[in-house]
């Protein structure tokens, strides 16, 4: 461990602003000594006490609760003492100052600090001790984040999940499973003048088929969850007047765009983050697409090809009322060419028409029909989205993932297919086999933490907010 883990750390645990409550978090190791000087008297394990929190010359400045949890038996797996007081800013500062302070006082018997080196915690620091000493693994500590930032149910039901440690037993799992296959992989190289064959004899092909079959299972449920944290992006396009703004506002179920009749009304990007069976969809309404001289309007019109880029989905909304017009038709085929140059061929663009209301639908066109303004199709546009999404309804123990996750997955499964490719081949390659699998143990490992750089740490905990 660095040298700065083993510094005690303090910081105010609770949100900013005002609250009924607020919390004094310290961490570090021997803290016995150091509490009973701040507070006057020793705490019983795990007790909440209730008592005045006094300034250096005894003047109380609040009441409160105190707890005390020696290490290992804590969160961080040190000792850990909360003050829990009232949540006011000033209040909080001062008991964070207080204990500062006093980690500087003097034992007149020894003449000696009661503390050295206290200082305020960095973002996450209380989380990255608790995984420094096994009390939690990455995989759990980033969980932690992941709970805080839900922004549905669904997600913070799957961070719960993962904090739990569903997603590492999975990840523990495989691991262990490819770490026995690599035995038997090992054990065939160190001994070849055996008669038994160990890998043939162990079903060597039987067991990394199966190894790939669990990674494939746990890679769909981390992408479900992925997809519960993240969310996708989806830019509504098309020409002025088609209803984008409309449409934005009848998802949302809010007033959020302005609308009216005059094509060109929306001169700028307006977003707005719905949840569709607990999904986060980020909708992003764009200035109609069309040529214009209005140098506010052409500023408009280069962000919403900029949303088009970036986007994980394109709503491309036609007008129903004007689908026979040559004029019309025409400018909708050179959009959708543009919308094909700017977007590779992964990214679904989905054709909706809009103003259905307004239309007869005698000969209804390719895609989803709707009515922005009676709600008429918007349940069939909500299902398209989920579908572009990836979500499938029916998953089961979603846990939630990052990005970095699936990335190693991913990982694991090229390792183990040039595995498979290796032990097929006619002179059984097994030592290119052998670090096939020792690569895609390294890359299981990354996502727990027991096989990560200090760099891979700092950015993960560098995100987490100060206090926890």
């Amino acid at each position: 461990m660095l040298a700065r883990h083993q510094e005690p750390i303090v910081a105010i645990a609770t949100a900013a602003g005002r609250g009924a409550v607020g919390i004094v978090r310290v961490s570090g190791k021997n803290l016995g000594p150091w509490v009973a000087h701040l507070l006057g008297r020793t705490l019983r394990p795990r007790e909440a006490t209730y008592l005045p929190f006094n300034d250096r010359h005894g003047v109380p400045l609040d009441q409160g609760l105190a707890l005390f949890f020696p290490g290992p038996n804590s969160f961080t797996g040190e000792d850990v003492l909360e003050l829990q007081a009232h949540g006011g800013p000033v209040v909080l500062q001062l008991l964070l100052a207080r204990c500062l302070e006093s980690a500087l006082d003097t034992d007149v018997a020894t003449g000696r600090p009661y503390l050295s080196g206290m200082r305020i915690a960095q973002p996450g620091e209380f989380s990255e001790r608790a995984f420094l000493n096994d009390k939690i693994d990455l995989a759990q500590a980033e969980a932690i984040a992941d709970l805080i930032d839900a922004s549905t149910e669904a997600a913070a039901r799957s961070a719960t999940q993962s904090l739990s440690g569903a997603f590492s037993r999975e990840i523990h799992g495989l691991r262990d499973a490819l770490i026995h296959l690599r035995m038997l992989v090992e054990a065939t190289l160190d001994f070849p003048e055996e008669e038994i064959d160990f890998l043939e004899k162990s079903d060597a092909k039987g067991q990394l088929l199966r190894l790939q079959q669990g990674l494939n299972t746990v890679l769909q449920k981390a992408s479900q969850g992925a997809l519960l944290r993240e969310g996708i992006t989806v830019v509504i396009a098309g020409q002025p007047n088609a209803g984008k703004s409309s449409l934005l506002n009848a998802l949302a179920g809010a007033e959020l765009a302005i609308v009216t009749p005059i094509a060109g009304t929306t001169r700028d990007k307006v977003q707005q983050t719905i949840q569709i069976e607990g999904v986060p969809i980020h909708v992003v309404d764009t200035a109609g697409l069309r040529h214009s001289d209005d140098d506010v309007e052409k500023i408009g019109i280069a962000r919403a090809w900029e949303a088009i880029a970036g986007a994980d989905a394109v709503l491309f909304l036609h007008d129903l009322t004007r689908k026979n017009a040559i004029d019309y038709i025409a400018e909708d085929a050179a959009i959708t060419g543009a919308i094909g140059q700017k977007l590779s061929n992964k990214v679904p663009v989905i054709d909706v028409w809009n103003k259905a209301d307004a239309a007869p639908l005698a000969d209804p066109p390719t895609g989803i029909v709707l009515s922005a303004k009676t709600g008429l199709g918007l349940d069939s546009l909500r299902r398209a989205l989920l579908a572009a999404a990836g979500w499938q309804a029916s998953s089961g123990g979603v846990f939630i993932a990052r990005e970095r996750h699936i990335h190693a997955l991913r990982r694991v499964d090229e390792h183990l297919a040039l595995a498979a490719e290796h032990l097929a081949a006619q002179d059984q390659s097994l030592d290119l086999m052998a670090e096939e699998l020792r690569l895609g143990q390294n890359a299981l490992s990354e996502i727990t933490g027991a096989f990560s750089s200090d760099d891979l740490l700092g950015v993960i905990f560098s995100k987490f907010c100060i206090g926890k």
